[in-house]
Formats: C-alpha cells, sequence, structure tokens
C-alpha cells in the first residue's frame, strides 16, 4: 500500500511527527524529511507477523517472541479496552538498537526542558531523530546559553493510530527479546496514546501511558508463567530502586535551582555536589545487581535535561492510578475520565490529579508552555 499511495504517505508522516507521542515534532525541512524517510523506511522494513512466523529462515526465538507479541496483543484488546487495530500485527528488524534518538535540553540551573512548538502538536520538550550521529550533531548546536544537553535511544514511539491504514506500528527488534512482563508493558504504553493524547502535554501524555502500562503489565502477569513473574520481578525491583534514587535526586536537584537565598555560583557548587552523590549512590545500589549494568549509560550522560525528561513518566502516574481506582479498576471507565481531563486546562488537569494523589503537590511544578 505504500508504494501506490507515496504522497499520502509522505503526508501522514508529516502528521505523525507532528503529533508523535514518545518521538518529537520540531520546524525545519531537512527535520521533517529525516522524520519523513525515517519513518516510511521503518515502515517499508515490516512484515506481517504471520509471515515471520510461517517462515522457515525465522529464528526459533524470534517466532516464540512474535507467537506471545501476537496473544498480548489480543490481550490488550480483550482485558485493557485498548484499539483493536494493525498496530503491532507486524514486526520489523531495523538492524539498530533504538527506534529513533531523542536531544533534550534544560538550562545549567534549571530542570525545566528547553521545548521545540508546532502548530498542531503544540510544545514538547524532546526532538527525535532516526539517525544517531543526526541527534548528536543537532544536541551539539544548542548554545542558547549554558544548555545541560542529553541524547538518549528510544526503543518504540507511536503513531498515535494515524498510520493503522498502512498496517500501524509494527513489532520491533529493539525491545522484541525484552522479559516478558516488560515486553507487555512497552505495547501497552504505546497503544495507550492511541486512546488519549493532548497537544504540547507531554507529562500528561507519557504519565498517562506509564499508568495503562503499569496497570496493564501487572494484569497480564497474573496470568503469566511462574518464570515470566520471577524474571519481570528481578527486572523491575531494580528499576524501582533506580526510579527512586533518581527521583529523590530530582526532588534534591529542584530544592537547589529554586532557592533565592543562594548565588549563581554557588548553585553550580552545590549542584556539582549532588551529582557527585547521585554517582556514588548509583555505585552503591548496582552492587546488589548480581552485575547488572543496564542503566549505567543513562548514570553517565545524567544531567538537568536527562533528569528532567524523566519526569515526564514518572511525576503524574501516581494520580493516573489513583484515577483508575476511582473508576472501579474499569479500563473503559479509566479512558472515559481521561479524555474528560484531556479537554480541560494543563492547570485543571493537574490539580485534579493533585486532588487525587495529594503526593503530586509537593513533587510537581506548575505546568508551562513556554518555549
Amino acid at each position: 500500500m505504500l508504494r501506490n499511495r507515496p504522497l499520502t504517505a509522505a503526508l501522514a508522516a508529516a502528521l505523525i511527527w507532528a503529533l508523535s507521542g514518545c518521538a518529537g515534532p520540531a520546524s525545519g525541512a531537512g527535520y521533517y524529511w529525516q522524520s519523513v524517510s525515517g519513518h516510511l523506511r521503518l515502515m517499508g522494513a515490516a512484515r506481517p507477523l504471520h509471515d515471520w512466523i510461517e517462515d522457515a529462515q525465522t529464528p526459533a526465538e524470534l517466532r516464540q517472541r512474535l507467537q506471545l507479541a501476537q496473544r498480548m496483543r489480543r490481550f490488550a484488546v480483550d482485558a485493557l479496552a485498548l484499539p483493536d487495530n494493525t498496530s503491532y500485527q507486524r514486526y520489523a528488524d531495523l538492524q539498530r538498537r533504538a527506534a529513533v534518538y531523542n536531544v533534550v535540553a534544560a538550562p545549567e540551573l534549571s530542570l525545566t526542558l528547553k521545548q521545540w512548538c508546532f502548530p498542531v502538536a503544540g510544545c514538547v520538550g524532546y526532538r527525535g531523530y532516526f539517525n544517531e550521529s543526526d541527534a548528536k550533531a543537532f544536541a551539539d548546536s544548542l548554545s542558547d546559553g549554558p544548555m545541560d544537553v542529553a541524547v538518549y535511544p528510544v526503543l518504540a514511539y507511536s503513531t498515535l493510530g494515524w498510520m493503522n491504514w498502512a498496517g500501524g506500528d509494527p513489532l520491533l527488534n529493539t525491545f522484541i527479546a525484552y522479559p516478558e512482563g516488560e515486553l507487555a508493558r512497552i505495547l501497552f504504553h504505546e497503544l495507550a496514546h492511541q486512546v488519549v493524547y493532548v497537544a504540547g502535554d507531554t507529562a500528561f501524555n507519557e504519565s498517562f501511558a506509564t499508568a495503562v502500562e503499569r496497570l496493564g503489565g501487572a494484569r497480564w502477569l497474573t496470568q503469566a508463567g511462574e518464570k515470566a513473574q520471577r524474571e519481570y520481578a528481578a527486572f523491575d525491583a531494580r528499576r524501582q530502586a533506580f526510579r527512586a534514587l533518581t527521583r529523590d535526586t530530582r526532588e534534591r536537584l529542584q530544592a537547589i535551582f529554586e532557592d533565592v537565598n543562594t548565588t549563581a555560583d554557588q548553585k553550580r557548587q552545590l549542584k556539582a555536589g549532588e551529582m557527585t552523590r547521585f554517582h556514588t549512590r548509583y555505585a552503591e545500589l548496582r552492587q546488589h545487581w548480581a552485575g547488572y549494568r543496564g542503566y549505567d549509560a543513562w548514570v553517565a550522560r545524567a544531567n538537568n535535561a536527562s533528569f528532567g525528561a524523566q519526569a515526564a513518566y514518572d511525576d503524574l502516574v501516581p494520580g493516573f492510578e489513583a484515577l483508575f481506582e476511582r473508576e472501579g479498576r474499569d479500563f473503559t471507565r479509566f479512558y472515559d475520565a481521561v479524555r474528560t481531563l484531556a479537554s480541560q486546562t494543563p492547570e485543571q488537569r493537574l490539580a485534579a490529579l493533585t486532588d487525587l494523589a495529594p503526593a503530586l503537590r509537593a513533587a510537581v511544578p506548575a505546568p508551562t508552555t513556554t518555549p
């Protein structure tokens, strides 16, 4: 279908990159060209799961993972009320470690991400590239005063259902081999972006999708095998310990930056001390992980930008989880309630989620749309 409708595909892809849930839009003809061409190459590499499963050349382990993903896809519809469409009914091997690479940036004395704005998507705090070298080149070009900049790999992104006519978002080699519970969470997260997406509110979108992945992943694991449950428990225990560490560090940095009684030079010194403390605490934490080094790269590049980006995925999740409980743990009612929130202003959304989970009041700064 892509061959027969190249113009439609290109226009749709341009819109996707203006609306993407996990990658970032920005202006510029060259940027849009890499976005459109990169996405079309990804789509062109995808084949139906049936073809991969029936192909004698498909490795047995990959065949099993694709069959597992098929069952997860059905579960997403039947148990989680997620969209029943063509997304994740195909698979592509991109021959690289990430689907896209995101660039994020923040001032040296703030965790507020620099934003790039687009008429349709609104303002977002990241900018995505299909080529890692392009992402690094753009990161190097940022010179709007002293900035902390980070480039990080993104395993998957959502086209919000805009490309379902062309086969939808495919499964990718970048995440297909993850532990069973984590694979389920990734699928549920990306499908959640097709349920609700608010232009210009990254924290709302990502925290909602993260809440869905956690709730749905937990439900999936109740019917998974004991091996999958043990494997995921170890995986998630490390993640929760790491998130607790980064959340504490974010809060400490935020307190430093907001202190009106310290000078900029004093804040720089305190920031340096806090980052040293973070690295020391991480080294201590990793000693209990039996050689697991999955967070080393993130820690090595950690700065204001990477801490600010992580906050979008974490900070509002308790409010969404409380909303799910309020709606009787019914996913359909939960999505309807989230859609109601989505129709409100950012300030109203934050207030509603804070009322549901009061702990958010001290942890989450007021929303901003300042570029």
